[in-house]
């Protein structure tokens, strides 16, 4: 059970490490923001736009589970939440990578 756990950890890490590197990318090739949406110009815009949310969903949502108003303390509910939101999609997105590296690695 103990290495099963350990896979998923792995994952999440992974999962994590690669959406903050392309939200990072994502950033600095573009010079605007990373967000979640799905609006575009175009249809290849829109499709870009959704698949940049994707890989960098996990990163985008723990940093809006930090955000806060002007003035006000860190909501430990919305952290909580954001967290477990990202953290879920992060395995997903951990395990897709790791599995798309195992495919072509052989």
């Amino acid at each position: 059970m103990q290495s099963e756990f350990m896979l998923a950890v792995f994952l999440m890490a992974v999962g994590v490490s690669v959406a903050g590197a392309s939200t990072h990318l994502y950033q600095g090739l573009t010079q605007q923001p990373a967000m979640l949406r799905f609006d575009g110009r175009t249809l290849f815009g829109m499709f870009g736009h959704l698949a940049m949310s994707f890989v960098c969903g996990p990163y985008i949502m723990l940093k809006l589970g930090l955000r806060t108003g002007e003035g006000e303390a860190i909501s430990i509910s919305q952290v909580l939440i954001a967290s477990s939101v990202a953290f879920g999609w992060a395995f997903i997105t951990g395990l897709l990578f790791t599995g798309l590296y195992m495919s072509v690695s052989g």
